[in-house]
Parts: C-alpha cells; structure tokens; sequence
C-alpha cells in the first residue's frame, strides 16, 4: 500500500527537483500557478518555508518502481 501511495504522489505531482522552495514561494506570493508539486529543499529550506507560512510535507527520496515489488 505504501509502494502504491508513493506511485500516486509521483504521478500527480510535478518534479521541480532542487527548484522546490523557489517554486513554492512562487506560487505562495501567486507568482506561478497553483499546482501539486514535488522536489529537494535542505531542511533549513524546509523550516524557512514552514515559517512563511507555506506547508510542506517531506517524504523519503524513493525510487518510484512501475512494476510489482516482490
């Protein structure tokens, strides 16, 4: 279930890889449109990001596999 939530993240989310904090103030001041996205911030960006008022979820840096795990 878990491999399965990770696919969906994945699939519904856009990559904006390390841009992630640049991206996510972006769209927080209405600068880009609003969308569900996903990438790397250190976590000192994490905590700036939190302290603005933007909320940010961490995940694990997982490969997401299209096949069965056995």
């Amino acid at each position: 279930a878990w491999w399965q939530a990770m696919r969906e993240v994945a699939a519904r989310t856009e990559d904006v890889g390390e841009r992630f904090a640049e991206e996510a103030r972006r769209m927080h001041h209405g600068e880009a449109e609003r969308r569900d996205i996903r990438g790397r911030a250190s976590g000192a960006q994490a905590l700036e990001l939190l302290e603005e008022g933007i909320v940010v979820l961490p995940l694990p840096d997982l490969p997401v596999f299209d096949g069965p795990l056995q």
